[in-house]
């Protein structure tokens, strides 16, 4: 093939940018409903992580922000509970870190649910100082370091599979917090400082997700008003 042919077959743009892709649409899993939230209430009960499940259920923590949480982060006369780390595993092992994002440091009223749990938690377990003098992690280990967050993941998964629970991942309950809040009319502004969200948009657009039975009782509302 001479020069003058070859130059005759060469394509003058990328073609391949006349493709059009879809973005994978990332699939978005049903939160809790309430009936479901209430069932796991009810069948965490007997477990010796109760507490655990019920503080993140209710207050709608990170996995990272429940394994950093210290009993000198909880008051429980004044009724508050103070996000102010995190644990993660960085550079291969677990380090306490700061919160994800300056909104996530944040003091959380506690419901009389969490109170009385947490309460109880206090009362039955045997604390173990850390290196401060602290009484060390509230949902730590028996040697007082504090959870890994992947078993606090696979911790989950073996309790829904146990109780015959819909298969959700742990960052879920944190979904059903906000979904939940904002579905009993809690304003977003409020649900954003619970959950601590860097903007309200977050809590709206990501998290604020308003399952078809919500949809049916905001248009039965409207239907009974317009009767």
């Amino acid at each position: 093939m001479t020069t003058k042919l070859r130059r005759r077959t060469l394509v003058n743009r990328n073609v391949v940018k006349l493709v059009r892709v879809e973005s994978p649409r990332p699939v978005v899993k049903e939160p809790l409903s309430i009936e479901e939230a209430r069932n796991l209430l009810v069948a965490i009960e007997d477990e010796r992580n109760h507490v655990l499940w019920t503080t993140m259920l209710m207050l709608g923590l990170r996995r990272s922000e429940a394994c950093g949480l210290r009993w000198e982060d909880i008051d429980l006369e004044k009724q508050t509970l103070r996000v102010a780390q995190s644990v993660q595993r960085f550079d291969g092992r677990l380090q306490e870190l700061p919160t994800k994002t300056r909104r996530s440091n944040r003091t959380i009223p506690l419901p009389p649910r969490v109170l009385w749990a947490l309460t109880e938690h206090s009362q039955g377990q045997i604390p173990v100082p850390d290196a401060n003098g602290g009484r060390g992690y509230v949902f730590g280990t028996r040697k007082g370091t504090p959870l890994e967050p992947r078993n606090l993941s696979r911790m989950w998964t073996n309790l829904c599979t146990s109780k015959g629970m819909r298969r959700l991942p742990l960052h879920s309950l944190r979904h059903t917090c906000v979904s939940l809040l904002l579905s009993i009319g809690v304003h977003p502004r409020v649900v954003m400082e619970i959950v601590g969200h860097s903007g309200i948009e977050v809590t709206m657009n990501v998290y604020g997700h308003i399952n078809l039975e919500t949809q049916r009782r905001a248009l039965n509302d409207l239907d009974e008003a317009l009767s």
